[in-house]
């Protein structure tokens, strides 16, 4: 008779299992909260927020583009049948939710761009109610009013440093580019690989954003000048090197498989610590810390999410800073296959 060799202290298999899905999520959102961070320094630099998103998605893609090949096994009917969803997820999901957010963080700080961006849930909220006539449950109502005052408590309005109107607007417009990636992709697709859905929604996004620079709809320019980063000056491909690969490539990538670890609802939750992440590294790179009353802001907004994912009578979409593809398989004997 085989014996097992599970000690008295080791650990269960699916607690295991969950524990490094919470350990890819957690690697997930700090990689995602490095973008900001490493897009303020190239724009700083003189890079216009249409180029750095340009530069981002084409280089993800590119590296991305073996291993989706792979993925695909030659079924290219997969792309044709899905065409509509990939053009969908790389014009709003990816393009207009990056575009939108580096012009927020252009003119604000990081932490403040990316809370503002993270009212998508309560948008959606907002909007299904007055589409739908239907009151929210209690969470849900609880969760909007929190998040709501923690908005105003992070613009800082009576405060003595004014926060860019301009800024807010752009970061507002991420939240709804968000809101409405949900509603497209609310659907979850098991027709098509999450990786060739991340490589075509990148590459589309990063043709969209040539498109526009070249007709000159959107304004492009880029520089290659040492920009500084943390206190020290570096070379400009250190920061875009970073964005490409760990705050694109690696954070998709662990996004995607921390999703089928833990399911959408887990780890929608441990990715609102993408807002933690990204003010922390905004502090060590970039040396940015939001004002004592906007952290304040922050946490209830970060507590009016939490409130509104665990509102079981308001089906609300997994949340994400940067939307991801998450297509979890299903369960199967209450356990999740990867």
């Amino acid at each position: 008779m085989a014996q097992s060799t599970s000690g008295p202290g080791a650990m269960p298999p699916a607690a295991a299992a969950g524990a490094s899905g919470i350990l890819i999520a957690l690697l997930s959102s700090a990689v995602f909260g490095l973008s900001g961070s490493f897009a303020k320094s190239l724009m700083e630099a003189g890079w216009t927020p249409a180029t750095a998103v340009a530069f981002r998605m084409g280089g993800a893609a590119a590296v991305l583009l073996v291993p989706a090949l792979i993925a695909l096994h030659g079924r290219w009917y997969q792309v044709w049948q899905n065409w509509k969803t990939i053009v969908l997820f790389g014009l709003v999901g990816v393009a207009g939710c990056q575009f939108f957010y580096f012009n927020a963080v252009e003119r604000l700080s990081v932490g403040v761009a990316l809370l503002l961006e993270f009212l998508a849930p309560v948008l959606i909220v907002l909007w299904m109610w007055f589409r739908t006539r239907r009151r929210p449950g209690t969470a849900t109502m609880l969760g909007a009013a929190a998040a709501v005052v923690g908005l105003v408590l992070v613009l800082d309005l009576a405060g003595d440093v004014r926060v860019d109107p301009i800024g807010v607007i752009w970061g507002l417009a991420a939240a709804v580019c968000l809101a409405m990636y949900f509603f497209i992709t609310a659907k979850q697709n098991e027709t098509l690989p999450p990786l060739v859905l991340t490589a075509g929604g990148l590459l589309v996004g990063a043709a969209s954003m040539v498109l526009l620079g070249l007709t000159g709809v959107l304004p492009t320019g880029f520089t290659t000048q040492d920009v500084e980063l943390a206190g020290w000056v570096t070379r400009w491909w250190v920061p875009l090197a970073g964005l490409v690969l760990l705050s694109t490539v690696l954070a998709y990538v662990t996004g995607i498989i921390a999703a089928r670890a833990l399911g959408p609802r887990v780890a929608s939750f441990v990715s609102l610590t993408e807002v933690l992440f990204a003010v922390l590294w905004a502090w060590l790179l970039l040396s940015e810390l939001p004002g004592a009353v906007q952290m304040v802001g922050g946490a209830l907004i970060v507590t009016g999410l939490i409130l509104v994912r665990t509102d079981k009578h308001t089906d609300v979409p997994a949340l994400g800073g940067e939307a991801v593809p998450l297509e979890a398989p299903p369960q199967t004997g209450g356990s999740r296959r990867l």
